[in-house]
């Protein structure tokens, strides 16, 4: 028992705690004021993850890759079955009701695609010829995201659209390849405008200008820049925001909790998160080249990029940046289904990271580099 803990990544399982401790305090404030308790029901939560985070640093990551195509399968029937019994919250059909608890298959899809990715491409690199390899791929994660566009939900769907050009960039590909595929990326992202529902179009106009609909459209971003602007250096105390406490920021649970953050710990607070947040991907970007294998290190790409996508679009959303679309900051915004996402993913790395390559296997390759 005690060599399993020596060989965990400390730093990155403490980064990732220190976050989600970040998360209790500020839900703890929220839920203080006679809101919904969402203090309790995360701390539930965060138990079950860090139960399911060791159980997955137990496992051997190269053994779960024989299950990737299983799991993309259930994955896309999990999807599936939002579309036809989803619950319905805020417009997105999003969530599977299970008696009292209700999950979000988007989320355990984020991991899913991940898996399937590495496993696919680590095997088919040999085997298919690249463009087949990128076609293929592309193919089969579309599917995922055509499902979750349909919900619709555009924010996970760009999260997977992300993990998916990052894994095929990270494979290797040729300059060609990579003019091609930004040449199509930027005729997907124009052509996208003709396809987006109205509330999406209103988002972007909000986005560009906020005071266009201060009292419709624009009310969240207009109220989440208030919040992290009225914070000023050192906040204004847990439990003291008035943004947050007076309910006049709203999803200030969920989307606009780094909001919240910064309105009760100030810019102090919201560079100690950001700061973990940087800690925490330096963490995932080393255990990827530490990886024994291709598809230990792909995994590492995969959920680094999820890591920085839902960063960036989260903090960006907050300070009027990027436009709304509903992406959660990974380990602080509230929700069952996304934390426990999360803490399979650190548990993932944290079996790449177990079996790693050691310093005898990286002397041997660099002999046989030298010699070849």
């Amino acid at each position: 028992m005690m060599s399993f803990f020596r060989k965990l990544d400390w730093t990155l399982l403490l980064t990732a705690l220190f976050i989600a401790g970040i998360s209790l305090l500020t839900l703890y404030s929220l839920s203080s004021n006679g809101g919904a308790d969402y203090f309790f029901r995360q701390a539930i939560y965060m138990v079950l993850g860090i139960g399911v985070m060791f159980f997955m640093a137990t496992l051997d990551y190269r053994h779960v890759a024989k299950y990737s195509t299983a799991i993309y399968f259930v994955t896309l029937g999990a999807l599936l079955l939002v579309l036809l019994f989803g619950v319905t919250v805020r417009g997105t059909a999003g969530w599977l009701s299970l008696g009292i608890f209700q999950i979000q298959p988007v989320e355990l899809a984020k991991v899913s695609l991940i898996l399937f990715l590495a496993s696919f491409i680590s095997q088919k690199k040999s085997e298919l010829g690249e463009w087949t390899r990128v076609i293929a791929s592309l193919v089969l994660s579309a599917a995922l995201i055509f499902l979750v566009l349909e919900q619709p939900d555009l924010g996970s769907s760009l999260v997977l659209m992300s993990i998916w050009g990052g894994m095929i960039l990270a494979s290797g590909l040729r300059f060609r390849q990579l003019l091609v595929l930004g040449l199509l990326t930027f005729s997907l992202i124009g052509g996208s405008w003709f396809v987006l529902d109205d509330y999406q179009k209103a988002r972007i106009h909000t986005f560009i200008d906020p005071e266009s609909d201060p009292q419709g459209s624009g009310y969240n971003v207009i109220q989440a820049i208030v919040a992290v602007g009225s914070g000023g250096v050192t906040g204004k105390g847990i439990g003291h925001g008035s943004q947050s406490q007076l309910n006049f920021l709203p999803e200030k649970h969920t989307d606009f909790i780094f909001a919240v953050v910064t309105e009760e710990l100030g810019l102090v607070g919201a560079l100690l998160l950001l700061g973990l947040y940087g800690v925490l991907m330096y963490r995932v970007k080393r255990i990827g080249e530490l990886a024994s294998d291709n598809f230990g290190y792909l995994v590492a790409v995969g959920i680094f990029i999820m890591l920085f996508v839902q960063v960036a679009i989260n903090i960006g959303m907050n300070v009027g940046l990027l436009p709304v679309t509903g992406i959660p900051a990974p380990l602080l915004s509230y929700g069952g289904s996304s934390l426990l996402s999360l803490f399979v993913s650190l548990g993932l790395l944290q079996s790449v990271y177990k079996r790693k390559k050691g310093a005898e296997d990286l002397r041997m390759s660099l002999e046989t580099s030298f010699i070849d």
